[in-house]
């Protein structure tokens, strides 16, 4: 097929430098030219093909994910590959695995959790893959409420074990991935009992499997728990189930970094405090906001380009039709996931610096930040998958009849990370912690003083009073405007929902109550997090022709976006009027055609390989037709002319004898 590239006259519309936008969205010169040439390396290796996976049965699939995780495992040490290269090639190789639980759960658990002899131990092992682990904490009957688990862990003196048991059906283990089919061992939570006494949940190393045949151990009954939503997808993940029945492990393979069991069977607290095991969590959900940003961003690619390569209506005498991409409605819903995609990238950017200053301040025993940073985590591990499932949705729909095709990448995407608002803290439940962690900062007002991102309280008196001074629709792009209004919102809904609660004598009856009204006070406040990160990132020195202001625009659709969205909340606080919300819709549409002639461009600074985005409506050089066409005769239905079946079931209906019935 001839090389078409559709999308050059967009291409060459660009107002700013793309190359020095692709550093940008990298995060420096060195993380790209990393993701650069890890991505062409794995896009170039037919060992890493994934366009059939659609078409595979359950069987098939899973197998051909086997093999690519050992092909990842072969060449990773072939080419003597840095720990932080081979992350990227898992990355880039886009198949969940039971590596992803191995390399992004188990080896962290034991390096928070785990003793330095126990690290010792486990980690070469871990490191080598000569061991592989999973994560199994959910179970049947709870996920989020982990201090529900059911799983028991009993210790025997006169063995020095601990007996892992599976008391109830609804006590099995059951979704973690890689446990299914591959897992050797796990890192399984469950109620330490010691002398009669339950001390609460705790980790536990367990070996599942043999090492010489992959047969289960006695007392272990594991398997797969079946087909999940979607073709492909998450279907190449063995999320499994699994119950102990009185399982022996010796004890000191409990992870004993911050709690101990003796040898004589008293439980003690080591001197490392408990804090540092969140630590890990904090850790696990700043990674899940930059797969935010990496998923949405695809999904965004995709429409976008489609959107500039599909026409339809509006021909003039003869002329060419309208691009998609002009229609005032496509981008008024596609320009904000475009810029929610930005904005995601630079608050994950954030959380890895968030990340790296509570280790640095827990080691010191500081544990000033860690309320803080566990409830922003939370709140942007929530808001961030949530927007982007939804938007990776609103993607397939801007790509018409299409995007329902398997062909555009966009089903398949969409089913591989919906899981990601559940996992790790289902989104609601984690709002309501959120919402817990402000309504304790509004209590403790003039007490304690509020710091980081929950700073804005320290004005909240003027907050609540502040009166918005926009009188232009251009007034909208001064920050401090913006700012200001999202700050008086984020204060007004918590101090509205504090006010509520002291109406109720049992708290916990007017937390429930009110949890709505709560979660909507989370969200506000985590939507000002991000915003203000956003606009905290444009006061920074960036390079590059045009790119600076190519940002601003993005950061203001953002946030006009979000401003228009949730107006019922601006409006009934009294942070804005009618008049500032038509403005502030005024100035959005006006913005949209400034993003118009850079939208291509934009994607492209994404820098992704058509093998990673893996769909023909956002392939680079927008020759989608053609590509749609082939790839229509690859299905096996195509084999053959004449379909298995016609002579037992199409064919006699055909040749049946019609009778006229007589009256």
């Amino acid at each position: 097929m001839e090389r078409v590239d559709h999308l050059a006259h967009e291409r060459n519309k660009s107002e700013f430098d793309v190359d020095a936008m692709k550093i940008v969205w990298a995060g420096s010169p060195h993380a790209f030219e990393l993701s650069d040439r890890i991505s062409k390396l794995v896009a170039s290796d037919p060992g890493f093909r994934k366009d059939n996976r659609t078409m595979l049965s359950r069987k098939d699939l899973f197998k051909n994910t086997l093999r690519k995780a050992a092909y990842a495992w072969k060449t990773i040490v072939d080419l003597h590959l840095s720990e932080e290269e081979a992350a990227k090639l898992r990355f880039y190789v886009d198949e969940p695995a039971y590596t992803d639980l191995h390399w992004g759960m188990f080896v962290p658990a034991i390096k928070g959790q785990g003793t330095d002899e126990q690290q010792q131990k486990w980690l070469p092992l871990a490191y080598k893959m000569q061991i592989i682990g999973c994560y199994a904490q959910t179970e049947l009957g709870h996920g989020s409420n982990v201090q529900g688990l059911e799983t028991t862990a009993t210790f025997d003196p006169q063995t020095d074990e601990f007996i892992i048991h599976s008391p109830t059906l609804t006590s099995s283990k059951w979704w973690p991935g890689g446990l299914g089919k591959v897992a050797t061992h796990a890192i399984a939570y469950a109620r330490l009992i010691v002398g009669g006494r339950d001390y609460g949940v705790n980790g536990f190393i367990v070996q599942l499997r043999s090492l010489e045949d992959h047969s289960p151990l006695p007392g272990i009954t594991v398997g797969d728990i079946g087909m999940k939503f979607g073709n492909g997808a998450y279907n190449t993940m063995d999320n499994g189930v699994l119950q102990f029945d009185h399982v022996r492990i010796p004890r000191d393979q409990m992870l004993m970094r911050v709690s101990q069991v003796t040898r004589e069977g008293k439980y003690k607290q080591s001197d490392v405090p408990r804090q540092l095991v969140y630590g890990t969590m904090v850790y696990v959900r700043q990674t899940i906001v930059a797969d935010a940003s990496c998923a949405l961003s695809r999904a965004v690619c995709i429409a976008t380009r489609y959107s500039a390569v599909r026409r339809q209506f509006g021909s003039q005498n003869g002329g060419p039709e309208t691009q998609v991409i002009d229609y005032k409605t496509q981008q008024s819903r596609l320009f904000p996931l475009l810029a929610s995609a930005y904005a995601f990238r630079f608050i994950g950017e954030w959380l890895k610096w968030l990340y790296t200053d509570v280790t640095q301040r827990l080691q010191a025993n500081d544990f000033s930040t860690l309320p803080e940073a566990h409830a922003c985590t939370a709140g942007l591990k929530s808001l961030t998958t949530t927007a982007t499932a939804d938007g990776i949705e609103e993607c397939r729909k801007l790509c018409g009849g299409h995007g329902y095709l398997c062909s555009s990448g966009l089903p398949e995407l969409f089913a591989v990370y919906v899981p990601a608002c559940t996992y790790e803290g289902d989104n609601t439940v984690l709002l309501l912690q959120v919402a817990r962690f402000l309504m304790k900062t509004v209590s403790q007002l003039g007490v304690k003083k509020p710091v980081g991102t929950i700073g804005y309280m320290t004005r909240v008196d003027h907050l609540m009073q502040c009166r918005c001074g926009v009188q232009r629709a251009e007034d909208w792009l001064n920050p401090s405007a913006l700012l200001e209004a999202f700050e008086a919102r984020a204060a007004r809904m918590s101090v509205a929902c504090a006010q509520n609660l002291s109406n109720f004598d049992n708290p916990e009856e007017g937390f429930a109550e009110l949890s709505a009204d709560l979660v909507e006070a989370a969200v506000a406040h985590c939507q000002l997090i991000i915003v203000s990160k956003f606009i905290e990132k444009l006061q920074q020195e960036i390079p590059g022709k045009g790119v600076k202001q190519q940002l601003e625009v993005l950061c203001n659709i953002y946030t006009l976006f979000l401003l228009h969205k949730h107006q019922g909340d601006f409006l009934s606080t009294g942070c804005i009027t009618p008049k500032h919300a038509s403005l502030a819709n005024d100035q959005l549409r006006s913005l949209y055609s400034q993003v118009r002639p850079n939208a291509i461009a934009l994607v492209d600074a994404f820098n992704y390989t058509d093998h990673f985005l893996g769909s023909i409506l956002g392939c680079y050089d927008g020759n989608v037709y053609p590509k749609l066409y082939e790839a229509a005769w690859e299905d096996p239905l195509n084999d053959s002319v004449v379909p298995d079946g016609y002579h037992q079931y199409i064919r006699p209906l055909l040749k049946q004898q019609i009778r006229t019935a007589r009256l």
